[in-house]
């Protein structure tokens, strides 16, 4: 297996993977909460846990991969306030939590395939743990770091030594200088729920020692890891959102049952932001999948986007930098493709070819350095021989942009009277017949579509 280095969220620096069990590597990835709809935020850390473990496989490691689908125990902040976020949709929609969780779930997996990110090897459904999590609650209480009040079983963080070494806060000031809290039983504001007790009326609840409740949402990802990686498992992965307060309370709970470091890597994915600021349904700036596919832009050409930043760096979404890695997108995809007829080179350049895939690699390899290895494979693909498509078809397996493959005429969803005026002014074009070609683009235009032209194919957007 090749040597790969990875920067940890724990200690601060690049390290060189080094498995427990190689050539097996296991990761757990925090999944989505299935209440809605994923937005392109969302799905960039996604973007970037594929990244990982198709250059996992890639450098000849066997992953063993989990992410969780979050359908209960989620409120609508991510410490203890507020409604479950599955109940406050379902209340909202009309329909059951399971008939919530089913639809967002399709949609997820919807867009993970349209981007080409490989499902892990497992998929956990919080709901079907439950009673794994009662269990791992009760070991807590056992060596005294749970402890009961009115509305649930809270996790005392007093008595876990090094609370806050994740995000590197310093407890005794953030308590210190920390609200009065709503629940005046918690001994530190900053204790966290493991279980909370159901009202009545709350839809979803289950039997436990501590009466009819559900459970926390730090719990979930501990007691799922620890099912299926053991007390020891390799990376643990998510959005930089996670650090203070979710993934800092999975290291207490896990680190605290089993006595031991459970998680040797911590990596995390930087946020999106939308025109230099945040995301906001209020400002109208949240989009997804679907909100570019009817804009006219392909799945991929937004992978390309992402892969055009390192996963630790913001990453700022414009649909001018949209539109241009979606140009830059077709040209690389049209260059390399055209090279599967091209001929094979002399031995001079065969060698610069092969030392281009090699620095491809070291940049992946060096903390998924992709905005470094695309640069890498620009330069590759300026020698123009059929080692280049060669060379393109293997390192798909990590960029996973069908770089090696003709480009796409027309994106799927485009109307089919649409699709057969394009064609037509294609072969118009292709037969130098100028009038009937500029004829139909004003037509196409008209019905609000720009057609990109490439050497080897078109693409039709829908105007913006």
């Amino acid at each position: 297996m090749d040597k790969l280095k990875f920067y940890n969220t724990l200690t601060r620096k690049k390290e060189e993977l080094s498995p427990l069990s190689p050539p097996v590597v296991t990761t757990y990835s925090c999944g989505p909460t299935v209440y809605n709809y994923a937005h392109i935020g969302n799905l960039r850390t996604y973007v970037f846990m594929d990244e990982l473990r198709r250059t996992l496989k890639y450098a000849g490691y066997t992953t063993k991969s989990v992410m969780n689908i979050t359908d209960v125990g989620h409120l609508t902040s991510d410490g203890d306030d507020g409604e479950d976020k599955m109940q406050t949709a379902a209340k909202k929609q009309n329909k059951t939590p399971e008939e919530i969780a089913e639809f967002y779930s399709k949609v997820f997996f919807k867009d993970l395939e349209r981007l080409h990110i490989l499902l892990p090897e497992i998929i956990a459904k919080a709901t079907d743990n439950i009673a794994e999590m009662i269990e791992f609650v009760k070991g807590l209480c056992d060596k005294g770091y749970g402890y009961e009040t009115d509305d649930g079983i809270y996790f005392d963080i007093s008595k876990f030594d090094g609370y806050g070494k994740l995000s590197r806060c310093n407890i005794e000031d953030a308590l210190a200088g920390a609200r009065v809290a709503v629940n005046t039983q918690k001994r530190h504001p900053a204790d966290f729920a493991l279980w909370k007790k159901a009202e009545k009326n709350h839809i979803m609840q289950w039997p436990s020692p501590w009466g009819m409740g559900y459970p926390g949402w730090h719990i979930e990802c501990s007691t799922m890891s620890k099912k299926f990686l053991g007390e020891r498992f390799d990376i643990h992965t998510g959005g930089v959102d996670h650090i203070p307060i979710h993934h800092e309370n999975e290291i207490a709970q896990s680190e605290a049952l089993e006595g031991h470091k459970v998680v040797n890597l911590w990596m995390h994915g930087e946020f999106m932001l939308v025109d230099g600021g945040k995301m906001s349904k209020s400002l109208g700036n949240v989009y997804t999948i679907d909100d570019l596919i009817s804009k006219g832009y392909s799945p991929l050409a937004f992978r390309y986007f992402c892969l055009n930043t390192h996963y630790r760096n913001k990453l700022n979404f414009t649909f001018d930098g949209l539109n241009g890695a979606a140009t830059a997108y077709n040209r690389l995809r049209s260059t390399i493709s055209a090279c599967k007829s091209a001929p094979k080179a002399d031995a001079e350049t065969a060698q610069k070819v092969q030392a281009q895939k090699a620095a491809v690699i070291a940049a992946v390899y060096d903390d998924l350095n992709f905005p470094l290895a695309l640069g890498e494979l620009w330069t590759m693909a300026k020698y123009a021989c059929r080692e280049v498509y060669d060379a393109a078809v293997e390192l798909n397996d990590i960029f996973a942009l069908d770089l090696h493959l003709p480009q796409e005429q027309v994106h799927q969803d485009i109307p089919d009277e649409v699709k057969q005026l394009a064609d037509k002014r294609f072969a118009a074009r292709k037969a130098k017949d100028w009038a009937t070609s500029d004829a139909l683009r004003a037509e196409l235009d008209a019905l609000g579509y720009t057609v990109l032209d490439g050497k080897d194919g078109y693409e039709l957007r829908i105007k913006n």
